[in-house]
């Protein structure tokens, strides 16, 4: 109760955070990316290191070893490296040996999850500093083994156990929205076929280049309907950002970025529990939260970066984060309105899709891509005068979601 007092004392509410109504909760002063793709011969407490060193020389106000207090860090699995204890691990790599350091695990949510704990410590006062970050290390490992790891996050005794893995329970959800409202094949090539041109923008993405709807509709099937290039990337890579109160930004940054709603849930863990396949629930329920808290529409959305583990999964978050009416996300990845030069731009980054999908490391690389876009950093992908950017982490078939939302300094 005196800690709840006090955390209402310091953000000025009386019922939680849903009366913010737009003011930022906290600020972010620095941001660091890895390289996505295949890193031989580099552990992930390596590859971590090298995204911590980007954000440290992005803020040189910032003194690390005296000015960071905690460290929270998302990472999926244990099994890929054999190694658990990554709190302690990376926060020994980055150079912060001695802080407290936490691992977060949300299946593919992990670090977004890291992102709300980091936000945690900081508005309770309890650290006025905190890094969150993420990584995960999977090519080393064969396919096979990395879709056994990733499946762990289905549930075990009605889903792993019958054989079904994460392609053929987003194929279900594609055929289902197929049936209802007439989704095409095409409609989710036209994901890929965008999000390869972003990421041929992206010196970071792991796929650098562009694939045409034929090439995209040409490839293999995986779980029918989604093929090849529906499909994201087995990836090696690290992502952090660098957390402040709103107060103390100006200290460290002249362009900080401000979150200034976030919002969590989460579903069923199996999908044959839920009412509908066509929708994620928990997408919504943090949707909601995280405009209501930053008292805005999904129309003042600039750009988002979405969860495009599967080009499906970026249709349904069309329709979830309010982008589109239900059964209409077809229609508007059609319009070229999410592609860069639409109204609103989604995974100008290559997303999931073509940037790469290191699972643990995907929460906070969603906002090193919004961060880098609000204070116009994103060169050749850059949207014009982005102010409100959004970004949407899932964790398996969405038993979790987490969605932010950002303002630029204003």
């Amino acid at each position: 109760m005196v800690f709840m007092l006090a955390l209402q004392h310091n953000i000025g509410i009386s019922e939680g955070t849903r009366s913010l109504n737009g003011k930022p909760l906290v600020s972010i002063i620095a941001a660091g990316m890895s390289k996505f793709g295949k890193q031989d011969g580099l552990l992930a407490r390596e590859i971590f290191a090298l995204a911590a060193e980007e954000a440290f020389c992005r803020c040189p106000k910032l003194n690390p070893k005296t000015d960071i207090k905690a460290m929270f860090i998302g990472q999926m699995g244990e099994a890929y490296e054999h190694q658990g204890h990554m709190g302690a691990v990376a926060a020994d790599w980055a150079g912060l040996a001695g802080i407290p350091a936490t691992r977060t695990e949300s299946a593919c949510a992990s670090s977004g999850a890291a992102l709300r704990a980091g936000i945690y410590a900081t508005m309770s006062g309890l650290a006025d500093v905190v890094m969150v970050g993420g990584v995960e290390k999977m090519t080393h490992r064969t396919t096979s083994e990395v879709t056994e790891y990733l499946a762990m996050a289905s549930d075990y005794p009605f889903e792993q156990f019958h054989g079904i893995t994460f392609p053929g329970l987003f194929a279900m959800m594609a055929t289902a929205h197929m049936h209802a409202y007439g989704t095409t094949e095409e409609q989710m090539a036209l994901v890929a076929v965008k999000n390869h041109y972003h990421g041929s923008l992206n010196p970071k993405a792991h796929m650098q280049k562009e694939i045409t709807l034929q090439t995209a509709m040409g490839s293999k099937y995986v779980a029918w309907p989604l093929k090849l290039y529906d499909c994201s990337l087995i990836t090696d890579g690290a992502s952090c950002i660098i957390l402040t109160r709103p107060e103390l930004a100006a200290k460290y940054s002249d362009m900080p970025v401000h979150i200034i709603g976030s919002g969590q849930a989460s579903d069923t863990i199996g999908l044959y529990e839920r009412k509908s396949l066509t929708s994620l629930n928990a997408t919504k329920l943090a949707a909601k939260t995280a405009y209501e808290m930053a008292n805005i529409k999904p129309t003042a959305v600039d750009l988002a970066e979405v969860h495009d583990c599967f080009t499906v999964a970026e249709l349904l978050a069309y329709e979830d984060l309010g982008f589109c009416k239900a059964g209409e996300s077809g229609k508007l990845i059609e319009s070229c309105e999410t592609r860069l030069g639409g109204c609103k731009p989604v995974n100008t980054s290559g997303g999931l899709k073509a940037k790469g999908h290191p699972v643990g490391a995907t929460g906070t690389a969603q906002t090193y891509e919004v961060y880098m876009q609000l204070t116009g950093q994103a060169d050749r992908r850059q949207v014009k005068d982005a102010e409100i950017g959004l970004t949407h982490n899932v964790g398996g078939s969405g038993a979790t979601a987490v969605v932010h939302i950002y303002r630029s300094e204003q």
